[in-house]
């Protein structure tokens, strides 16, 4: 995956990044209405214009996913990141669905991506079954809840400051400032 504004904000700043898990359409939600799917797939061209402008990412259109698609790649990152691991696991992740139109609600499109990363497949298996990782996943989409978030990227700076969708490196700066000149973190970080 090429430089995210993420990538580039750590150049100019400390960061103490925490991911967290948001299912955009998590199980249990409706279907997209017609028209809203047409207007998702009439935008999507300058969805992959920015990607590739801004980041350098060519996204491949990917399918619609059914409600609950992604909750075990979810759950599969809490494995990978508490087996330093979770950062990579993400962006292999969002390279396989995003750039190889892969299938990552698929438990062996998962476990290949972990063994990938050098994670233990047995472990990684178990832990998609495993309450205590999918309860950590549900966690974090109450704090999202919490939060307000209705999408993602979404980032929030000093438990305060809330920037949604992919914005420019500059908007991140931006805010990483204004957290430093309010105290919220120290000043480098």
């Amino acid at each position: 995956m090429a430089e995210s504004g993420l990538d580039s904000l750590r150049k100019t700043h400390r960061l103490a990044v925490t991911w967290k898990a948001f299912e955009l359409r998590p199980e249990g939600t409706p279907p997209i209405p017609a028209e809203y799917r047409e207007r998702i797939l009439a935008g999507w061209p300058r969805v992959q214009q920015l990607a590739r402008e801004r980041f350098g990412v060519e996204m491949k259109r990917a399918a619609f996913k059914e409600p609950g698609a992604t909750f075990l790649a979810h759950v599969g990152a809490k494995y990978a990141s508490e087996h330093g691991r979770g950062e990579a696991y993400h962006r292999a992740v969002f390279a396989a669905h995003w750039q190889d139109e892969r299938d990552i609600a698929s438990v062996d499109v998962l476990v290949e991506i972990a063994r990938g990363l050098g994670l233990d497949e047995a472990g990684f298996r178990a832990a998609l079954d495993d309450p205590r990782y999918r309860a950590l996943v549900r966690e974090d989409e109450a704090l999202a809840a919490h939060h307000g978030l209705t999408g993602v990227p979404a980032f929030i700076f000093g438990n305060r400051y809330l920037v949604s969708g992919a914005q420019p490196v500059e908007v991140l700066r931006e805010v990483a400032e204004k957290c430093v000149a309010e105290g919220l973190v120290e000043s480098g970080e």
